[in-house]
């Protein structure tokens, strides 16, 4: 399982969440502590929002720990709004294109948990892709194309119901080709304006999301597990939630894909 942080709020360093923590995503790249395993080290990445619509991305293979451009640049870039990833493969081999996070357009995605049996499903589910959103993917893993399938059904209009309906027809495909579905997703995505977030499982066995305050009155960071052992600080977002950080703070809502499992 890999781990995220992801921040909107003030303005501030990503070393503040990434590097300088005694937590840090860093130190949880070698060292998890609320993970199936302690050691996430098949690459990174982060992605940020600057000046521009677009953000900016930094991915490489090396571990986190061990790659100094990363501390270098998470000390001089400040940012309002940014998502880091460290990556431990379960899809995917371990390349610069599978590394999270992904981006399309203003999107920026990451992604924590799997497709159980994807192969399985993964031509059906390119197969409801436009050619623009077909020949975007440029990795090969599951994260990605679950990314492009919720652009698919609407995430610029609605990001919650697009990804409910990517996560639903994923289901519906398992149920079709395999018998059983299981998905487990926590994932932090952004349009560049609004911090989105989710905790899922269609076995109710989701990997771990904690938010605290962090920011400015109404800045919030998200996390795979927490930064520091401030426990009065870190909530741990439910399974089944859907989370939004704004300029109003943080807001949260009931996450639920209607997927429809076929007859046997």
């Amino acid at each position: 399982m890999c781990r995220w942080a992801a921040y909107r709020g003030e303005p501030l360093y990503l070393e503040e969440l990434v590097s300088s923590p005694a937590h840090s995503l860093i130190e949880q790249s070698h060292c998890a502590t609320r993970a199936k395993t302690a050691t996430n080290g098949d690459g990174f990445g982060i992605a940020w929002y600057g000046e521009r619509p677009e953000p900016g991305r930094y991915r490489d293979i090396l571990p986190a720990w061990s790659d100094c451009n990363l501390k270098s640049l998470a000390r001089q870039i400040r940012s309002p709004l940014f998502l880091a990833h460290v990556r431990a493969a379960t899809n995917g081999g371990t390349r610069r294109d599978n590394c999270h996070p992904f981006v399309h357009g203003t999107w920026s995605f990451m992604h924590n948990g799997q497709i159980s049996g994807f192969e399985a499903i993964r031509r059906p589910m390119e197969a409801l892709l436009s050619d623009e959103l077909f020949h975007a993917r440029t990795g090969t893993t599951d994260s990605e194309l679950l990314f492009l399938l919720a652009l698919q059904f609407g995430m610029d209009a609605d990001p919650f119901g697009a990804m409910e309906k990517a996560i639903a027809t994923v289901e519906e495909l398992s149920h079709q080709r395999r018998g059983e579905a299981l998905v487990r997703f926590t994932a932090a995505f952004s349009d560049g304006k609004q911090l989105y977030a989710v905790r899922y499982a269609t076995d109710h066995k989701p990997p771990t999301l904690y938010a605290a305050p962090m920011g400015g009155r109404t800045g919030y960071c998200l996390v795979s597990e927490p930064l520091n052992d401030d426990v009065d600080t870190w909530v741990e977002i439910p399974d089944g939630s859907a989370v939004k950080v704004c300029a109003e703070g943080m807001q949260a809502s009931i996450f639920q894909p209607q997927s429809l499992p076929q007859a046997a």
